[in-house]
């Protein structure tokens, strides 16, 4: 049977720390917790279950603070929890037998991460897998017969094991703010950076997120080494952008420039919303059915189902209004 520490940063997590360590501690061999500055009774709800208790100063930076955490480890996986996640009965007798089946020679463990849509920030689905459970030191075997190599790659284990998360709050403004503010620092936006920036800007940003957000994605345009997956990301950012300053010659250039190659249902959307917003309600039908049937989403999965459908029935409406 393997060894597991619970590995956590909080902070100011009084409403659902004690949830998810209730769903938890009996599974863990030891629990070790960051907290990065809670002005609540975090870090008295949290002594009831561990005296690893660390202060943390948050820099912003929550890899670095993941790192210190699992620094202070000492068992032979990490498993790595927010506080605003638990698992229910069923999942935690999966996890139980888990621990005591899994086979060495595994060193990371997927399990179903579980938002409802109506909770999520920033991802399309449901459900998805993501790592959770990993081993604290690796180590490297010699593979092949013949032109023996070590062998690089993690062997990974996607598990059936359902982790809800429910937050209590919006996460997304305090997400988007750090985004662009790695950005004015001067930070290169890492291509899975770039992704969840666009995306929780379209999932959740508010117009004056995407205003801020602008500089970082012009820059984008303009770098040479970057993808067409993240200029595309860009355009479509861009394209939100100037909709909303009313800026007509950057609107349709980057709308166009993403047309180019094969259109995003997000561009499609934004003429469906360009034209609806200047009366043309049958051009702007023409859009938000691209956006449904002829094109796919590369941020939000909601640009080819349920913002065109919605934008489609009341553009009808309009248009019937309007024959009255």
């Amino acid at each position: 049977m393997i060894t597991i520490s619970l590995c956590m940063i909080v902070k100011n997590e009084e409403k659902v720390l004690k949830r998810c360590l209730d769903s938890l501690s009996d599974i863990a061999d030891e629990i070790i917790i960051a907290d990065t500055g809670s002005s609540d009774s975090t870090k008295e709800i949290a002594s009831l279950y561990t005296n690893k208790i660390y202060d943390f100063k948050w820099t912003g930076d929550f890899a670095k603070a993941r790192n210190f955490v699992a620094s202070k480890a000492t068992k032979e996986y990490i498993y790595t929890a927010d506080a605003d996640e638990y698992l229910d009965e069923e999942n935690r007798q999966k996890l139980k037998r888990l621990k005591q089946i899994l086979l060495p020679e595994i060193e990371i463990v997927q399990m179903l991460y579980c938002t409802p849509k109506e909770l999520s920030t920033v991802y399309n689905f449901e459900k998805e897998h993501r790592v959770k459970l990993y081993r604290r030191t690796r180590t490297f075997t010699w593979i092949d017969p013949i032109h023996e190599t070590l062998r690089t790659e993690p062997v990974v284990f996607d598990s059936d094991i359902e982790i809800q998360h429910r937050p209590e709050g919006n996460h997304a403004p305090r997400d988007l703010e750090a985004m662009a503010a790695l950005f004015q620092a001067g930070v290169r936006l890492s291509k899975k950076m770039h992704h969840m920036y666009a995306m929780e800007l379209f999932r959740s940003g508010s117009d004056n997120d995407f205003c801020k957000a602008a500089p970082a994605f012009m820059q984008t345009i303009e770098q040479d080494n970057r993808s067409m997956d993240e200029v595309k990301e860009a355009l479509c950012v861009l394209a939100r952008y100037y909709r909303i300053k009313g800026n007509l010659a950057g609107f349709f250039s980057n709308v166009l420039k993403d047309a180019v190659t094969e259109p995003s249902a997000e561009t499609c959307c934004e003429l469906g919303m360009y034209y609806e917003g200047t009366g043309n309600y049958n051009e702007a039908l023409i859009w938000y059915q691209n956006a449904l049937t002829e094109t796919e989403s590369i941020l939000d999965i909601r640009t080819s189902g349920e913002i065109p459908e919605e934008g489609i029935k009341r553009c009808q409406l309009k248009n019937g209004a309007g024959r009255l």
